[in-house]
C-alpha cells in the first residue's frame, strides 16, 4: 500500500525551499551544504533527503517554484481588454510584487541556474520564455516596428525590461522611499516613452 502524503507536506515543502534558498543565497552555492540547509530548516538530514535527494534537486526546486508561482502571477495579471500601456503597467506591477520577499530566491536562479543538468535548464526556460512571452506581445502592441526582420529589436526591448525588474533586488528596499508600486510605473514609463524612439 502506497503512503499517503502528510497533511502539510506541501507547507514542509515550502518552508525548506524558503530556508535552503536563504542559506544559498547567503553562503553561495558551492560552500552551503545538506546539513547546514537541515539546521537552517530545523529538519533532520533525512528528511531533507527524503524531499530532496540532492543539492541540485534541492536548487531546482527552489528555482522552479520560484518561476512557476511568477508565471501564474503574470498569466492572472495580464488582460487583452486593457490598452497595451496599461496591460504592460499591470505585467510590471505583478512581477515586482511577486518579487516581494523572495530576494533569496531570486539570487538562487540568477546564480545557480548553470550548475543544473541540461534536462533542469531545459524545464526553467521553458517557464522563463512564458514570462517573457507575455510582455514581448505586449511590446509588439505598442510597437509593432520592434519587430522587424531585418533588424529584430522586439526582444532586445523586451529583456532590457526584465533587466530593470530582475536586478531591483540590488537596490530596493522595501519601506524606503519609494514602493515597489512607484517602481512599477518607471519601469513601465521607462519603457513606454523608451520605445517611441527605437527605430
Amino acid at each position: 500500500m502506497a503512503r499517503t502524503r502528510a497533511q502539510d507536506f506541501e507547507e514542509k515543502q515550502r518552508s525548506i525551499l524558503d530556508k535552503a534558498a536563504e542559506v544559498f543565497a547567503t553562503q553561495g552555492m558551492e560552500k552551503a551544504s545538506m546539513s547546514q540547509v537541515a539546521s537552517h530548516a530545523q529538519v533532520s538530514k533525512a528528511l531533507l533527503y527524503h524531499y530532496y535527494p540532492s543539492k541540485d534537486a534541492l536548487i531546482f526546486a527552489i528555482i522552479i517554484t520560484h518561476l512557476e508561482t511568477l508565471d501564474a502571477a503574470v498569466a492572472d495579471a495580464d488582460d487583452p481588454s486593457l490598452p497595451p500601456g496599461e496591460r504592460l503597467r499591470k505585467l510590471v506591477g505583478a512581477v515586482l510584487e511577486n518579487y516581494r520577499g523572495a530576494d533569496n530566491q531570486h539570487k538562487v536562479q540568477l546564480n545557480a541556474t548553470n550548475t543544473l543538468s541540461d534536462e533542469q535548464k531545459a524545464e526553467i526556460l521553458g517557464v522563463e520564455r512564458n514570462i517573457v512571452r507575455r510582455f514581448s506581445v505586449v511590446i509588439d502592441l505598442l510597437n509593432p516596428a520592434l519587430n522587424n526582420r531585418e533588424r529584430p529589436l522586439l526582444t532586445p526591448v523586451t529583456m532590457s525590461l526584465f533587466g530593470m525588474m530582475n536586478w531591483m533586488y540590488m537596490w530596493f528596499r522595501d519601506g524606503g522611499r519609494i514602493s515597489r508600486e512607484d517602481y512599477a510605473d518607471v519601469a513601465t514609463t521607462l519603457i513606454l516613452e523608451g520605445i517611441k524612439a527605437v527605430r
